[in-house]
């Protein structure tokens, strides 16, 4: 499945759907996205929450970014739910060899490629002047598919992580 039927798979969620969003500091190789693809919908597709099945999907974003999304006006994802979710991660982690749950990777754009960068990293691009305010970086805290689709992407400077550099 391609980004792109997954990302039309998205539209038909409401802007209040709950997202997670996991990122790996190295990207995917291109000859395992698509079975990674595969396992997210799986995945998805057998999501439950107290035995009621989630209505959820997720996709890949710029062969780093793992994204599970669910419509919890129909069911709410409960901490089991999410738990299993967070199962359904460390297995693609363990898989893959990559770390999705290390938060002081920062990820951002620099010529028309998204790179990423430890906390000390990003701290050293802001000084020698590599990286700046207009910088765009990806806030994976968003928690809504409506945040995700606004404030996903956001100036470095309009962002939490100008408060890191």
């Amino acid at each position: 499945m391609n980004e792109t039927l997954t990302q039309n798979k998205f539209e038909t969620f409401p802007a209040t759907s709950r997202v997670w969003i996991y990122q790996s500091k190295t990207v995917f190789s291109e000859a395992d996205i698509p079975k990674i693809r595969q396992q997210i919908q799986a995945f998805t597709a057998q999501w439950a929450s107290h035995n009621n099945a989630l209505r959820a999907t997720g996709n890949i974003y710029h062969n780093r970014f793992v994204v599970l999304m669910t419509d919890e006006s129909q069911m709410g994802a409960s901490g089991c739910s999410i738990d299993s979710s967070v199962h359904f991660i460390k297995a693609v982690e363990q898989e893959y060899k990559v770390d999705l749950f290390d938060r002081m990777v920062f990820t951002y754009e620099k010529d028309g490629a998204v790179q990423a960068a430890d906390r000390e990293q990003f701290t050293k691009l802001y000084a020698s002047g590599e990286i700046n305010d207009d910088t765009i970086v990806f806030d994976n805290l968003v928690n809504t598919k409506a945040d995700f689709e606004a404030r996903w992407k956001v100036r470095l400077g309009d962002s939490w992580h100008s408060r890191m550099v």
